[in-house]
């Protein structure tokens, strides 16, 4: 197992990674403070309700915890103000108190909406993220919670930090090759912010990584959150040293949100993202092998390098502007100086984003 901490002072947590860690969750929970009297929630998705929800359950209940579990549809379409609701009224039905906890049982959007509802639910109460989806890596990490406005991603949210985070390798073995591939978006954008070897190492390792090799699955896993618990515990608010995380994301976001939250995979969107920001470094004095190997490394990864042709420019720029990241008037992009390295610009000129958009069409998918 390995293990390492997001250090936020009274509020750090660990993030524990290893395999058969669902069936010791009792044992973590108890060492974190989760209280065995007051009920517990936990939210998980229609995919994974079957496949892991009784283990944890079972789990445990068996070590005297108080538990109730709520099943939501898989996919974007469960994280809204509806979806919210619906859990709120649910957690008050089960008799949850301001020493309960939630916990998140599932991928990114589980992590998000429940983590949203734990912040939001009696001003704030305990939670636990169990990532279920290499995708998770990255969203578990850090507190950001969050549901979507039909405008926008991740509109309407707060930063609320989970006590831990339990990473059981086992869960990922069912995933399907287009979730793996959509995970690995974000492990290797770790890399392109904050290390170059890592990026190198995930290229030569792309195989294994698809094919869900334990031993090279959890050092990835390991650098990713370890990249992410150094930025969140640099700047826990994005602030500034925390937006690095965001490459990729403006022209991502854009695209799920036009696409319907369903056509594109968040990864693959933040794929796609990611080489036409490497497009825009070039614009700022970037080498074009920062974009050449950008694309090469994702689409060793099983990842779309190219932005569907059907997909409209005018709706993308649109959604963009709604985007947390556009101020005053400009865009704010991450941007690309050397793989490992990235700087935050906020004097992208508008027209260069629409030109890079235009381009994303006429992409090679290798």
């Amino acid at each position: 197992m390995r293990e390492l901490t997001v250090e936020l002072g009274d509020r750090s947590y660990p993030i524990y990674i290893g395999e058969g860690l669902l069936k010791e969750a009792s044992s973590y929970f108890i060492k974190h403070g989760i209280s065995q009297k007051s009920p517990l929630l936990i939210i998980t998705d229609s995919n994974i309700a079957d496949i892991h929800l009784k283990t944890l359950e079972s789990e445990l209940a068996g070590a005297g915890f108080k538990t109730a579990s709520v099943v939501v549809p898989a996919g974007e379409s469960s994280k809204s103000l509806a979806m919210l609701e619906t859990l709120v009224a649910k957690a008050l039905e089960e008799g949850l108190d301001r020493k309960s906890a939630i916990v998140a049982l599932g991928g990114g959007v589980v992590g998000d909406l429940a983590g949203f509802v734990a912040a939001s639910y009696m001003r704030g109460i305990k939670f636990v993220q169990v990532p279920t989806t290499i995708l998770a890596h990255d969203s578990s990490v850090g507190g950001k919670v969050a549901v979507n406005h039909p405008f926008a991603k991740n509109i309407i949210g707060a930063f609320h930090q989970p006590e831990l985070v339990l990473y059981d390798l086992n869960t990922l073995q069912t995933l399907p090759p287009r979730e793996v591939s959509a995970g690995l978006s974000e492990v290797i954008k770790h890399g392109l912010i904050w290390d170059e070897s890592f990026v190198a190492w995930c290229e030569e390792n792309a195989e294994k990584l698809r094919a869900l090799d334990a031993e090279a699955l959890g050092y990835a896993l390991y650098k990713g959150c370890s990249v992410k618990a150094a930025v969140v515990s640099k700047d826990e608010r994005e602030n500034d040293l925390r937006a690095i995380l965001n490459l990729g994301h403006t022209i991502g976001h854009a695209l799920e949100a036009v696409a319907g939250y369903g056509e594109l995979l968040h990864g693959e969107a933040i794929s796609i993202g990611m080489v036409g920001s490497a497009k825009l470094g070039m614009r700022y004095g970037a080498p074009e092998e920062v974009y050449t190997i950008t694309k090469r490394v994702l689409a060793k990864a099983g990842l779309p390098v190219r932005l569907p042709e059907h997909l409209d420019v005018d709706k993308i720029m649109e959604a963009m502007m709604h985007d947390k990241k556009f101020a005053e008037g400009t865009m704010v992009f991450v941007v690309p100086t050397a793989i490992g390295s990235v700087e935050m610009k906020s004097d992208v000129r508008i027209q260069w984003v629409r030109e890079i958009v235009e381009q994303l069409k006429q992409e090679v998918q290798q």
